[in-house]
């Protein structure tokens, strides 16, 4: 990563203006200058076009990545797409992450880079629609440099592997050409982007571009970046939601050698959930982040429940079966069509089954953190691991009033998101803290919050737990002809600024399969209540439906004494395309077929019948992206080992397969981890895990030695992949639990309710 240099807009100005030898597509503006700029990009010149990349005089190319990448691979798909549109040399390319890209216009904030968000499958198809465009232009600029060296017309030449290229073979270097392209006026209308025939990079595997950083420890995530000398700061935080301080000794906190300060943090009240710390807090202050964990400690601090205490896990888990009773409930109904009670009068047969799934935290390798400088009434720098720069500004701006061009957000690479990195509590303390009245020994120097592993477990925003009760009515030929399914749960969007009849949406999909494939079909939501902050979770809201419904569709198979594989492609039918509201749509009834018949073949599903494994399936529609899971598992003694995995997915045109393949193995192990192990319980009103010792990540056994990967070719537009390999990884895993040990699991977690029911 490169150095950062602060420049004052005068010498800003006179550096850029006394400089020649680069193209530059523009990386901020001359109205931002006063903001810090990753050293690498400014460079030698300065031409604002666009917002992306440097061609330097020695030949380097330097792209700008504008997407955090906390290890989706973002950096280098990104960089990969506007490379190939300007037909760069690879081998000369150097990444740079971007901090958050915001200037002034008439006085409010405008956001120069365009999208900025990661992790939930949206950065790649968003690069599609416009990333390309910043490639193009560069190459645009470079051949018409070229054009009028050589005396010919710019479509006599085409770009090649860092060069412009004439069709009687003369040559010349993008570095020859970047001083004068940069004086050539941009085209009244946008370039032609590359034709797929000619692509050299798009479709080809490359590995990550921080690959050997990371590797050798040499990369410096969000919690190794520091600003001068930072004062560490650990929060003890009340661990009952809405609760509140009982005592704590600051005193004896104070006296630990190397502690500054003990002050307290308040919430902000009346933010949306995600903006605004969560919890009341004591903060410690400290020289070290020893001193800082020693002082909490010493603060012997004790808490007391508020009012309404959380209901545990039981509790809400019974008022989800009591609403399902409950005639005169009234639940959000997000689909319904045709009428499953007249047909399940006419069923020749009806099944019914409840599953239930717990709470769920991202656990993160790297927890959160942030580090700010404040220069009070001048200017911030912020440098968080986030998926959402936005997020993260909305957040700073509101606090400290200071105007965009004075907010300075910086994103290095993070250790893992899953969503939690969506939210910006962690940075709405550390901006607290530094807006703080604080002894003058430390007034000024810059503030530094650390989440301990503790912290992060008991204040997340988990997955939502729910419970789902589906019931299926089948006709004589045993086609399913109705379908009612009833989810409950505590909503992710609840105190998002969401309408109450909308707040099923980070729930479930209102036309996710088998809506759609029934013609009598149902799909209601209930409400549940809890105070424990909830958010996004990879794959979300794709995965608890499709455990449910993916494990009951097995079972209806398994009723009619069916090969789940041809139950499934029946229910499919005929290719052809069904709507879809959500992002992506509609489904294209022939891909999913496709992967699920690739990753049936692939796990030799002829031996379905009489394997003594047991062999399990499912498959799930993401976010415009088909994927379908078959998993292999042996009974044992003390229950199962997964002997083999295998995924494939269609995710449309691919832009990096070996990135894709990593994701998906990931993706796919995450879900797996989670489905046999993982649950957050509540137990008198607050959170009962505190590290990983009782939230346990699958590293060995059962765990399969590997994923194997199955990539659809594809000329459709990508869809985003970071999230695919999820939702049908642990029904195709409950499935094949099944038919390995005739136990049907629909209860997570797998191998708790496994162990209780044999």
């Amino acid at each position: 990563m490169s150095g950062e240099i602060r420049l004052s807009r005068r010498r800003f100005l006179k550096y850029a203006a006394g400089a020649a030898g680069a193209l530059v597509i523009g990386i901020g503006s001359v109205e931002a200058a006063e903001r810090p700029v990753p050293l690498a990009l400014l460079g030698d010149s300065w031409s604002q076009v666009g917002p992306y990349l440097r061609v330097a005089a020695d030949g380097r190319v330097f792209i700008g990545v504008r997407d955090p990448d906390n290890g989706e691979g973002t950096a280098t798909s990104l960089a990969r797409i506007i490379a190939e549109e300007m037909d760069a040399d690879w081998s000369r390319i150097i990444v740079e992450p971007l901090g958050l890209g915001v200037s002034v216009d008439n006085g409010q904030a405008k956001f120069t880079y365009g999208h900025q968000r990661s992790g939930d499958a949206t950065s790649i198809p968003a690069a599609w629609a416009d990333l390309r465009q910043a490639g193009a232009l560069a190459r645009w600029l470079l051949l018409q440099a070229a054009a009028r060296r050589l005396g010919i017309p710019a479509d006599q030449l085409r770009g090649e592997n860092g060069m412009a290229v004439a069709a009687d073979g003369r040559r010349i270097s993008y570095a020859d050409l970047a001083a004068s392209a940069a004086d050539i006026d941009a085209p009244s209308s946008a370039p032609p982007v590359k034709q797929a025939d000619r692509y050299q990079f798009i479709g080809q595997p490359a590995g990550d571009v921080d690959a050997l950083a990371v590797v050798t420890g040499a990369l410096a995530y969000a919690g190794d970046d520091n600003i001068g000398d930072p004062v560490i700061a650990v929060l003890a935080r009340c661990p009952y939601p809405g609760g509140s301080l009982d005592q704590a000794d600051r005193e004896a906190a104070g006296r630990i050698p190397g502690v500054h300060a003990v002050i307290d943090l308040t919430p902000e009240q009346g933010q949306p959930a995600g903006l605004a710390a969560q919890a009341p807090a004591i903060v410690v202050l400290a020289s070290d982040t020893w001193a800082a964990l020693s002082g909490r400690n010493a603060l012997k601090a004790t808490w007391k429940p508020g009012a309404n205490a959380e209901p545990s896990t039981g509790t809400l888990e019974q008022q989800a079966l009591d609403l399902f009773g409950n005639e005169q409930a009234t639940p959000s109904t997000v689909r319904n069509d045709g009428d499953v009670l007249a047909v399940r009068k006419k069923a020749a047969r009806a099944l019914e089954a409840t599953y239930f799934q717990p709470w769920v935290a991202h656990a993160t390798a790297e927890t959160p953190n942030c580090t700010v400088r404040l220069d009070p009434d001048t200017s911030i720098t912020v440098i968080a691991a986030t998926q959402s720069p936005r997020q993260v500004y909305s957040v700073v701006q509101r606090m400290t009033g200071l105007k965009p061009d004075q907010i300075d957000i910086r994103v290095p690479r993070g250790g893992g998101g899953f969503g939690r990195r969506l939210e910006a509590d962690y940075v709405a303390e550390a901006v607290a803290i530094a807006l703080a009245k604080k002894p003058d020994t430390i007034r000024n120097r810059p503030i530094k919050v650390l989440w301990t592993r503790d912290d992060d477990l008991g204040h997340d925003y988990y997955r939502p737990m729910a419970v789902h009760r589906l019931n299926a009515s089948l006709d004589r030929k045993k086609n399913i002809v109705g379908w009612h399914q009833r989810m409950a749960s505590p909503s992710a969007l609840v105190n998002r600024n969401v309408p109450d009849n909308r707040l099923w949406q980070s729930e479930l999909v209102a036309d996710a399969l088998p809506a759609g494939l029934v013609p009598n079909f149902r799909s209601d939501w209930y409400p549940l209540s809890s105070q424990l902050q909830r958010g996004e979770w990879r794959g979300s809201p794709h995965v608890t439906p499709t455990f449910a419904s993916e494990s009951f569709i097995d079972e209806l198979a398994h009723s009619v004494q069916a090969n789940p594989l041809d139950f499934r492609l029946a229910l499919l039918g005929s290719p052809r395309q069904l709507p879809y509201a959500g992002r992506g749509g509609p489904i294209d009834t022939a891909r999913m077929a496709n992967v699920l018949k690739l990753a049936a073949d692939k796990l030799d599903w002829s031996r379905w019948l009489r394997s003594e494994n047991g062999l399990g399936i499912a498959c799930a529609y993401v976010f415009g992206a088909y994927v379908a899971h078959a998993v292999e598992v042996a009974p044992t003694q003390d229950g199962i080992d997964i002997v083999r995995v295998v995924v494939a997915a269609d995710v449309g045109r691919v832009i990096n397969p070996k990135g894709l393949e990593a994701q998906l193995q990931g993706a796919t192990m995450d879900a797996l981890s989670t489905a046999l192990n993982l649950a957050i319980t509540i137990k008198d009103g607050k959170v009962q895990q505190s590290g990983l010792r009782d939230y346990a990540l699958s590293a060995t056994q059962p765990m399969p030695n590997e994923v194997e990967t199955i990539i659809v070719p594809s000329t459709a537009d990508p869809a985003g992949a970071s999230v695919v390999g999820v939702p049908s990884a642990a029904p195709a895993l409950a499935n094949a639990v099944f038919r390995a040990t005739a136990v049907r699991v629909r209860r997570l977690p797998l191998l708790r309710e496994l162990a209780r029911l044999r």
